[in-house]
Parts: structure tokens; sequence; C-alpha cells
């Protein structure tokens, strides 16, 4: 599978994002910067985890409307799959492309610890490297990750499966509604995830739990 990571200025998980899809998938990911239109043809897409634009106005809205957000848009209608982790979720949230918004912590605080999480999905390409309801360890590191979305929303969330992962054991480090970590879109090619999977994918990082989500989906 072929991969594309989009970079914006202020992201600093790109460097680890790409090592992860190389790592993992036995090829390097194209890098495509924020004001490029032109992504190539490829079968993930991925906006990684930082504090693009500062996080100035909103978490992601800068970034947004970006260039690149186009192409990404019309990829995931046509069924291309596209991740991001922490400051990607809330670019996707700020894009439309994935439901709700994410909201200051409830602490009012940056959290950077290990959290847990139960697979609540695992009938995905993002996910079926898991088992429905299994724990896995994940690393958050974010300050806004309060996930929020209304009653009608969150019903249809929960109803059609697109609440991807829940904080378990009394983990959740912001204060998210339901718990949620991470949620797809209504055709689940597109992932919005809060913890950072790709910090967590070889025993050097001291664990490899978020290892098979990388896999499984590079495999797809």
């Amino acid at each position: 599978m072929k991969a594309a990571v989009v970079v914006f200025p202020g992201l600093n998980r790109d460097r680890d994002m790409i090592a992860a899809l190389t790592k993992i998938g036995g090829e390097a990911p194209a890098i495509v910067w924020h004001k490029d239109a032109e992504i190539p043809k490829v079968d993930l897409i991925v906006i990684p985890g930082g504090f693009s634009y500062g996080d100035y106005l909103r978490v992601g809205a800068i970034a947004a409307r970006s260039p690149a957000m186009d192409t990404i848009r019309e990829r995931a209608a046509q069924g291309v799959k596209v991740m991001g982790v922490c400051n990607g979720f809330q670019i996707l949230s700020e894009a439309g492309l994935v439901p709700g918004v994410l909201m200051r912590n409830a602490s009012l605080k940056f959290v950077c610890r290990e959290v847990k999480l139960s697979v609540e999905n695992a009938a995905t390409d993002f996910t079926r490297g898991y088992t429905q309801g299994q724990v896995i360890r994940c690393p958050v590191a974010h300050h806004d990750g309060n996930y929020f979305a209304d009653a009608e929303t969150l019903a249809t969330l929960e109803g059609n499966g697109q609440v991807a992962f829940r904080y378990a054991e009394g983990t959740n480090p912001n204060g998210s509604i339901n718990d949620i970590a991470g949620v797809f879109n209504a055709q689940k090619n597109v992932l919005g995830l809060m913890p950072h999977p790709e910090n967590l994918i070889e025993s050097a990082h001291g664990g490899t739990d978020g290892r098979n989500l990388f896999a499984t989906l590079l495999a797809a």
C-alpha cells in the first residue's frame, strides 16, 4: 500500500509518523506540503500531530483551509483511506471529514501520558488487527483533545459503529464525551484519533500495541 503524509507548519510528529509507516510498511511515504494540492496516487493519506499554525484561532482551523485539504476531501469521497492523529484529528474535524469537535481539555492543562484504549469497532481496515473490546496501551500528548458532539450526532456515531476507540479503565485524559478517543466518518474510510499509535510500535518505545493498526492498514 502506498501512503502519503501531509505536512503543515507547526507539526512536530511528522517524522514519527513517517518512521512508523516506513518501518512497518517497508516503503517510505510520499511527503506532501500543505500548500500543494497535488497529492500522488496513494491508498492512504495521513495527517500527523503537532500544533499546526501554533493552534491559533481554533486548533486545526487554519490548516483545514489549506489547498491540500480540498484534494483530501476528493480522495476521501472516492474511498481513499485518510487518518488524522492528534492535531490531524483536529484538522479532519475542522474540515468536516469526521463528525464532532475537539475542545480544550477539561483540566485546561496539556496532558502527556499513557492511556488505555478499548477497540470499539474491529471490523474496519484501520482496526481489524485488534479484537472487538480489546484494551490496548497508547500515549497521548495534547491540550485540546476533549471530543464533543451534540446528542443527535452522538446517537448516530454510536448506532453506526463510528466510534473507533474509547478511553478505557478510567484513563480518559481530557473529558471527552462517552470516553471517545477516535471516530470514523460514515463510510469508515476516514479515521480521526487523538492518541499516538505511531509512538508505540516497537519494544524500544516500551511496547508494540500501536503496531497492529499500521500493519493491517498497510497490508489492506
